[in-house]
C-alpha cells in the first residue's frame, strides 16, 4: 500500500505557516533588494560593520521588511523587540521602555525595537518613542507600506534613515519558491512533489511582488495536492497549473485609495496625458480601475486636466471630459468605464497649453499683493441719478458701436493698467486666439494713431 505523505505543516512538526518557516536568518538566503543588500550597498554595510542607526523600512507588502529587520538585529547581538502598531498602545510602549532600561543596566544590551506598520501609530504614540530614540535607549526600526513623509511625525522621521524596498521581481519570487520546495527542514523538501511546467511561474506572476502571497499560495496548492494524493492512493503529489489557479485565485493589484500607491498612479496618469502618450494613459487608467479606484475620482481628475494642461488649445477637451463623467454616471461599471478611456485618449492626443493655468495663478498672486482695488468708474453701472452724477459709467464705450466690436479702453484698476497675464500658446485653437488678440491690438494702435 502506498505510503502517505506528510502535510506541509508537519514537515517540522509545528503548525507554523510556510512563509514564517522559510523566513531567512541571514543575507545568504535573502533574495531581492539587491540595491540595499548587494556588495557594498547600504544595508549590507550596516550589517557588516554592526553600525546601526534608527531606520524606517518603507516598501510594499511581502518585500522583506520584517525579515530584513530581524537579520539586522541578529547581526548586532541586541535585544530585539517585535512591536505591532495594530495590537499595541501606549501601555505596551511603557513596558518596552522599562524592559530596555533593565537590559541596558543589568546586561549592557542594546534594544532594537521593531515597530510593524508604524504608520498606524498616532502622534501621541510616536511622541512616546521620541525621547528614548533621541537618548539612544532604543534603536528604532519601523516598517511601513505607506509614505513615511505623511505618517511619521517630523521629529521622529528626522532621526531615522528611510530605506526604500522595492516589489520583488518574478525572478526573486521564483528563487524563494524553489528554496522552499527544496528545503527538507523548514520547507517542503521531504515531500514527493511534481510541479507542472509553468505552474511556479504562474504563482510568481500572480504574487505581484509579494513573497508572502507566493509562499501562502504554494502551501495551499501543496495541501490540496496532498489531499488528492491520499484520496487516489498515489505516492507523488502532482501540482498542476489548474490546481495552482484554484488555490491562489486572482490576487488584487497593490493599491491603497488613500495612500502612496493612489497618488503615484494618478500622478503617472496625469503626466502621461500631459506628455501626449495615449497608450501609457490607458495603462495607468486601467491599473487604477482594476485596483478598485473610484471611477468618478478619475473622471474628476480628467476634467481638471482638460482645463489645467489643455485649456483653450482645445476647448472641446473640457466638454468631452464632462460628457465622459455624465456617461459613467448613466451607465456605471463596467460599461461606463469605456467613456473614461475615450476621454483619456482624447486628452492625451489633444493640443496642450497651460497658458490658462499660468494666467490663473498670476492673477491670484497679484490680487494677493494689491488687495481690493476699486472698479474703474466707467465700468460701473449707473441705475440711479446719484450714481450718474458722481461719474458711474461715464466715458464707457459700447463695443458693438465700433468696427470689429473692438474698443480701446482700460478694463483694469489704474494700479494694474496694461497688465497681461494670459499669453496664449501657438498650439491648437489657442493659436487662433493668439492671432485674434494680436489683430485686436493692431486695430487699437491704428485708432490711437489717428487721434
Amino acid at each position: 500500500m502506498p505510503s502517505k505523505q506528510m502535510s506541509p505543516e508537519a514537515v517540522d512538526g509545528k503548525n507554523i505557516p510556510l512563509a514564517d518557516r522559510m523566513r531567512p536568518l541571514d543575507l545568504h538566503s535573502f533574495f531581492g533588494q539587491y540595491h540595499l543588500v548587494g556588495e557594498g550597498k547600504f544595508v549590507r554595510r550596516l550589517i557588516e560593520t554592526r553600525c546601526l542607526p534608527s531606520l524606517i523600512l518603507w516598501g510594499p507588502p511581502g518585500s522583506g521588511k520584517t525579515t530584513l529587520a530581524r537579520i539586522i538585529a541578529r547581526s548586532n547581538d541586541a535585544h530585539f523587540v517585535f512591536f505591532s502598531a495594530v495590537l499595541s498602545g501606549v501601555q505596551e510602549i511603557r513596558q518596552v521602555i522599562a524592559e530596555a532600561k533593565d537590559k541596558r543596566d543589568q546586561r549592557g544590551l542594546k534594544t532594537i525595537l521593531f515597530v510593524d506598520e508604524i504608520h498606524r501609530f498616532n502622534k501621541g504614540q510616536q511622541d512616546a518613542f521620541l525621547p528614548h530614540v533621541e537618548n539612544g535607549l532604543l534603536t528604532l526600526i519601523g516598517a511601513t507600506t505607506e509614505n513615511p513623509s505623511f505618517y511619521v511625525i517630523a521629529p521622529l522621521l528626522s532621526r531615522c534613515r528611510v530605506v526604500v524596498l522595492r516589489p520583488l521581481t518574478e525572478e526573486d519570487i521564483l528563487l524563494i519558491l524553489k528554496q522552499a520546495i527544496a528545503d527538507p527542514e523548514k520547507g517542503l523538501g521531504k515531500l514527493n512533489l511534481l510541479f507542472e511546467k509553468g505552474s511556479l511561474e504562474f504563482l510568481a506572476q500572480m504574487a505581484d511582488g509579494d513573497a508572502r502571497t507566493a509562499l501562502n499560495g504554494l502551501e495551499t496548492s501543496v495541501s490540496l495536492a496532498l489531499q488528492d494524493n491520499q484520496d487516489n492512493n498515489e505516492n507523488i503529489s502532482h501540482i498542476t497549473l489548474s490546481l495552482m489557479e484554484e488555490a491562489v485565485g486572482r490576487k488584487g493589484l497593490r493599491y491603497d485609495r488613500a495612500g502612496d500607491e493612489h497618488y503615484g498612479l494618478i500622478s503617472a496618469l496625469h503626466k502621461s496625458l500631459r506628455d501626449s502618450d495615449p497608450d501609457a494613459a490607458l495603462y495607468w487608467l486601467l491599473r487604477m480601475l482594476i485596483a478598485g479606484e473610484d471611477p468618478l475620482y478619475i473622471s474628476r481628475r480628467l476634467i481638471r486636466f482638460a482645463s489645467e494642461d489643455i485649456g483653450n488649445a482645445d476647448p472641446q477637451a473640457l466638454i468631452l471630459a464632462m460628457a465622459a463623467q455624465d456617461s459613467y454616471r448613466t451607465l456605471g461599471s463596467p460599461e461606463g468605464e469605456l467613456a473614461l478611456a475615450q476621454s483619456a485618449v482624447y486628452l492625451a492626443t489633444a493640443a496642450k497649453s497651460n497658458a490658462l493655468y499660468v494666467a490663473f495663478d498670476r492673477v491670484k498672486e497679484d490680487i494677493a499683493k494689491t488687495g481690493s482695488l476699486p472698479v474703474p468708474l466707467h465700468l460701473r453701472n449707473a441705475p440711479t441719478r446719484l450714481m450718474k452724477e458722481i461719474g458711474f459709467g461715464a466715458g464707457y464705450q459700447y463695443a458693438h458701436d465700433h468696427e470689429h466690436a473692438v474698443v480701446d479702453q482700460e478694463h483694469l484698476p489704474q494700479e494694474l493698467a496694461g497688465h497681461t497675464w494670459y499669453v496664449p500658446s501657438n498650439r491648437g485653437y489657442e493659436a487662433i486666439i493668439r492671432d485674434r488678440l494680436i489683430k485686436w491690438q493692431e486695430i487699437k494702435k491704428k485708432r490711437a494713431g489717428k487721434k
